[in-house]
């Protein structure tokens, strides 16, 4: 998103501070799930410290000159601002985090949007937190808390923070957590690509958007002939997930782990790539872009002769582009409302 984008939570978060409802404080701030935006830009900000942990935005976030908050000593501040996720678990936590990360009198700012669970994030923060002040725009709304020396209920804010840790999922095979995708199960897509993936793959391959590491351990699970894999993955806290997840493998095959924007295309060249595309961003509404941009960049990364295996929603329009840069490309499977291909590079 450019900082000339529209972005009405981001917007409605410094409300207070445009108002003159709250002071900006002299020894800055620290913005948890920061997104760039122009309400970053409209006046200085000394001292804010940025917390991203999803690349597209966290590449954004450096492009534009601002700090980001890379440490792993937990500083404390005298501010956290917040923009939760719509998991709720995942809020919760942050929540938690923010109030953990305030100095003694600090103060926790949020804002979500309406239809995004705005009345829930608010009355979750006020358990932890105690009373808040509130302000609405943009159908948006942005709450802060009082200054805070400790949590209004420590025991509570404890129990949130430790649901984001790693748990185990589908009988212990795998680690996740909550807001990672499909967190707690496997989720449909994947299963029907793995279920197509030939036992053929071989070589060093990779896994474009690989989450918690399903479709990864899938192959190395069936294909004897694969040497290497490399898993890129744009969210920082699925990646941990997958290191962990293919442990067990580590001994059979060269393991790569990148946290990385598949969009700007990728750093080695592959006999065959899987991926199962994301075609949501921030918002609710479809952006095939983002599956257009890693079949690009898929074919880019292909060797001669290199297989790209693809699974996506059957109504997203990824034929152009997939005939744009394969020789050939073929359907594989549908079911449950999705399309496996595969898509072979010119020799």
């Amino acid at each position: 998103m450019s900082i000339a984008d529209n972005d009405y939570p981001l917007e409605t978060l410094f409300l207070p501070f445009a108002t003159g409802a709250l002071p900006w404080p002299a020894q800055g701030a620290l913005f948890l799930r920061a997104r760039d935006g122009w309400p970053l830009h409209r006046q200085a900000l000394p001292g804010l410290a940025c917390a991203q942990t999803f690349k597209p935005e966290y590449d954004r976030l450096q492009r534009s000159g601002l700090t980001m908050d890379d440490a792993a000593d937990d500083a404390r501040y005298p501010l956290v601002l917040v923009l939760p996720p719509r998991q709720r678990d995942e809020a919760r936590a942050l929540f938690a985090q923010a109030v953990a990360r305030l100095r003694p009198g600090g103060i926790v700012v949020a804002c979500m949007a309406n239809d995004e669970g705005a009345k829930s994030g608010e009355a979750d923060l006020a358990k932890i937190a105690g009373l808040l002040r509130t302000l609405s725009k943009n159908k948006c709304r942005v709450f802060w808390s009082e200054p805070l020396d400790d949590p209004a209920d420590a025991e509570l804010a404890a129990q949130w923070r430790a649901s984001d840790e790693p748990r185990p999922i589908l009988d212990g095979r795998f680690l996740s957590r909550p807001g990672v995708f499909a967190w707690d199960r496997v989720d449909t897509a994947s299963a029907l690509l793995a279920e197509h993936l030939p036992s053929d793959l071989a070589g060093a391959g990779a896994d474009l958007g690989s989450g918690y590491g399903y479709l990864a351990a899938e192959i190395l699970a069936r294909c004897a002939g694969v040497k290497a894999l490399n898993l890129y993955e744009a969210e920082k806290r699925a990646l941990e997930l997958s290191r962990a997840n293919l442990a067990p493998f580590a001994e059979r095959a060269t393991l790569g782990f990148h946290w990385h924007d598949v969009a700007a295309g990728l750093p080695q060249r592959y006999d065959f790539i899987v991926t199962n595309p994301p075609f949501h961003a921030q918002g609710r509404a479809d952006r095939p872009d983002i599956g257009r941009r890693f079949i690009a960049a898929a074919a880019q990364a292909l060797k001669p002769g290199g297989r790209l295996w693809l699974v996506a929603n059957r109504h997203l329009p990824y034929e152009a582009v997939l005939d744009a840069n394969f020789g050939t490309a073929r359907s594989v499977a549908q079911r449950d409302g999705f399309k496996v291909v595969e898509a072979a590079k010119a020799r």
